[in-house]
């Protein structure tokens, strides 16, 4: 009676870890060849995992990221007509001296800022809890509150938004800092206040 040993998978385990070897060092960066001091062969290819763009890249997307587009299409303005714009910039130049002299003398507070504007002959615009315009043109509110250090901070000042057509705007701000005033075509969901970030 003869035994016999059944064959050990010697071969084959070496085969395999070869091959893991040889797979494993895809993508690696190996040193020049000393003796012609040139790179081996794909040497220097990225590796899948470098960072690179994104394949979902939309155009005009501002840092790049997959659905930029989409996801800040709340802080894109609308479209003046050429004629509004004009008409728009014309009431920008009637309270950007207004709003300076406001700032050069150290008063940025909405009720002092609204009085001021009043004056020009604006009035509050007034709207329904649905949202509905029920007149006037003019808004006046505090600054926005935003994330500084540990806590939420507003800053003392004051924004401003005239709609002078419904696809035009004056929008301005007063604070401590500066004064700016600009035109803009009102935003999707604020009018023709510009929305915080962080939607």
């Amino acid at each position: 009676m003869s035994t016999s040993r059944p064959t050990r998978p010697a071969p084959l385990a070496a085969l395999a870890l070869a091959l893991v070897a040889v797979l494993s060092a895809c993508g690696d960066l190996h040193a020049p060849d000393s003796r012609t001091g040139a790179a081996p062969p794909g040497a220097g290819a990225s590796s899948p995992s470098a960072p690179g763009a994104s394949p979902h890249v939309e155009p005009g997307a501002g840092d790049g990221a997959p659905h930029y587009n989409e996801n800040n299409a709340y802080r894109r303005e609308g479209d003046m007509a050429p004629a509004h714009e004009k008409d728009a910039r014309r009431e920008a130049d009637r309270i950007r001296p207004v709003l300076k002299r406001l700032w050069e003398e150290r008063e940025w507070d909405p009720a002092t800022v609204r009085a001021a504007l009043l004056r020009l002959g604006y009035e509050e615009e007034r709207v329904t809890k649905g949202g509905k315009r029920l007149g006037g043109t003019l808004t006046v509110t505090g600054m926005l509150a935003r994330w500084e250090g540990d806590g939420y901070v507003t800053p003392e000042g004051t924004r401003v938004a005239l709609r002078v057509h419904d696809d035009a705007c004056v929008s301005a701000f007063v604070q401590k800092s500066n004064v700016e005033v600009r035109t803009n075509g009102p935003y999707p969901e604020t009018g023709c206040f510009e929305p915080p970030y962080g939607h």
